[in-house]
């Protein structure tokens, strides 16, 4: 049994959370496969929101196994912070959320670390969410990091001390912030034991064992691939591969494993922190786009930068990915909108291109607009696709000709209901 991936394929932020909670029921196990608490992922339903950082999307639907693979990396403190928020909640997660041995952990000077080089960078700052991702998986690739499984070891805090003097020296390097190490380090190993009551799993055999017995698996990824770090908008990108390609060292499975890839893509476009934007919206549009689609980081609260939705950018992560079906989130935001404007193509260079720069943060590029007719009228109640306003169906009708791959759902709010299904393809069928 092949395992499928859902991801986003803008800046982040694209929903992805909803549609996992939503195909959860037809997979056996959800597995997240990279990224750590900078992502957020927000759920609603039964009148309650949800916000997930760590623990994977599927955790709500009872009987659903969930796996935090190794190419995760953890924050015990904000880990802990989910599993209280579960048993606030009454879920019960008891031998449904396992975490691979080999997922590395996110220290206190990580943090520490980020915060300070963050910083320094003054006018400069790449949009780091604080939370010591970078630094964690310079370590993992420099091969000093700490794993889960590393805190069973009898030399564990021998050489937690020695990473942690590492950083403490690292840290010397930039202008002094406030940080209050000794309380974060408190409550890092308070949270540590939670950590480690939960199930341990080799996560490549657990994964493959489970693939050989026929189970049904969604790959779940985390920030947008436009983040993607080979092939984002770098250097404003994060720290680990964001596309496809990254399931296979993240959950540690063969390319060939590999079934359906539903992309994610809201129908417009938004990203968080600094780096370009081409289609980005200034002035009145948008902030009326922003305060419309409550556009403000699940996990910094920082206030979105918004645009009209950028078909060269899908076309590229479409490609990168292999995506097989599209979902399209938010249209509902745009209800109030008279004229929307689609991102066709890029002027730069003395030309026009469908195409993404080699350098997209130093090239000056004008993007080139079509304008389609807005629908002016709310989407509540709406569950047929064929009930949407005739101008609503001809937006998704653009974007689905323009990517040339088939839009299987559209979603119309936050909510689980509020999700239209268009047509019938793989895991939907």
């Amino acid at each position: 049994m092949a395992v499928d991936v859902i991801l986003g394929l803008q800046w982040g932020d694209e929903g992805k959370g909803k549609i996992v909670d939503y195909l959860a029921t037809k997979y056996d196990i959800v597995a997240r496969f990279q990224g750590g608490p900078n992502a957020g992922h927000t759920l609603k339903f039964d009148g309650k929101k949800f916000v997930l950082h760590t623990v994977p999307s599927g955790i709500f639907r009872p009987n659903l196994i969930n796996v935090i693979g190794n190419g995760v990396v953890i924050d015990p403190i904000t880990l802990k912070k989910e599993i209280d928020n579960l048993d606030d909640a009454n879920v019960n997660y008891e031998g449904r959320l396992l975490v691979s041995r080999k997922a590395h952990l996110i220290l206190p000077t990580h943090r520490y670390l980020d915060a300070a080089s963050e910083a320094a960078k003054g006018s400069e700052k790449i949009g780091s969410t604080l939370k010591g991702i970078g630094p964690t998986y310079m370590d993992k690739t420099g091969r000093n990091g700490i794993r889960v499984g590393d805190t069973f070891a009898p030399d564990f805090k021998t050489n937690y001390d020695k990473l942690r003097a590492k950083h403490l020296g690292l840290v010397k390097l930039f202008p002094e912030i406030e940080f209050d190490l000794e309380a974060e380090e408190a409550k890092w190993f308070s949270s540590l034991e939670t950590l480690k009551a939960l199930p341990m799993v080799d996560g490549e055999y657990y994964i493959n064992d489970a693939i050989n017995a026929g189970k049904k698996i969604l790959a779940e990824g985390a920030q947008g691939s436009m983040l993607d770090i080979d092939f984002g908008t770098y250097p404003y990108v994060t720290s680990s591969n964001t596309v496809t390609a990254g399931v296979c060292n993240g959950l540690g499975i063969a390319p060939s494993q590999i079934g359906e890839v539903i992309g994610i893509t809201k129908a417009y476009c938004t990203r968080v922190g600094g780096g370009p934007f081409p289609t980005e919206l200034d002035g009145e549009v948008g902030e009326f786009l922003r305060q419309e689609g409550g556009e403000f980081g699940a996990t910094t609260g920082r206030p979105r930068r918004c645009g009209w939705i950028d078909l060269p950018q899908l076309k590229y992560t479409i490609m990168l990915n292999g995506v097989t079906q599209l979902v399209l989130t938010k249209i509902d935001i745009l209800n109030k909108f008279e004229s929307i404007g689609v991102g066709t193509a890029y002027q730069y260079n003395g030309e026009t291109s469908d195409r993404l720069p080699y350098d997209i943060c130093t090239v000056d590029i004008d993007p080139v607009y079509e304008n389609h007719k807005g629908w002016m009228s709310s989407l509540e109640d709406i569950t047929n696709f064929d009930d949407l306003p005739t101008e609503a169906k001809a937006y998704v009708h653009t974007i689905e000709t323009a990517l040339k791959v088939p839009i299987t759902m559209v979603s119309t709010g936050p909510e689980r209901k509020k999700l239209i299904l268009k047509e019938a393809s793989g895991v939907l069928s």
